[in-house]
């Protein structure tokens, strides 16, 4: 018996080798998971390091349905960052390919592998605008509509590819 789809929601990015095609091609990649399939993408936006240092990154959020638990998914999308070529030698290093699970239906995840909705996602522009883009009337589970916290990240610049 296949479990409860949830539609989930994915923030890709990328600022290492050639990130726009590790973004495209990570998109793609969703869409082959188990027990997965897209059901929307955001366009690409290109975004200034936030906290960090290096080059501007490739960014976008894409829509899932899913069959797989949170922890499942969370261990997928570790295992495509693995085979980009991912590596974490510090916090918010540049990245050949960072996946984070935005939000999970409607839950509110707490472990110690885990934080649903991303912790920071209504802090951050490359993830909160891709996200109102294919879903404008999405509430933040705890927080509220998403597109309350637009002009918070108004500062942050971002732009459409």
């Amino acid at each position: 018996m296949m479990a409860t789809e949830v539609t989930a929601y994915i923030g890709i990015g990328a600022n290492l080798g050639d990130a726009r095609k590790q973004v495209e091609e990570a998109i793609a990649a969703l869409n082959k998971l188990p027990q997965t399939r897209l059901l929307a993408q955001s366009s690409l936006f290109r975004t200034a390091p936030v906290d960090a240092a290096g080059d501007d990154y490739i960014n976008a959020v894409a829509s899932i349905k899913t069959g797989l638990s949170a922890q499942d998914l969370l261990e997928q999308l570790q295992a495509l960052e693995q085979a980009a070529g991912r590596e974490r030698p510090y916090r918010n290093a540049p990245r050949t390919l960072d996946l984070d699970i935005l939000l999970y239906g409607d839950q509110i995840i707490a472990t110690p592998t885990l934080t649903v909705p991303h912790p920071r996602l209504t802090q951050r522009a490359f993830a909160l605008i891709p996200l109102i883009q294919i879903a404008p009337f999405i509430a933040i589970p705890g927080h509220g509509p998403a597109h309350q916290f637009a002009p918070q990240v108004a500062d942050q610049a971002i732009g459409k590819i």
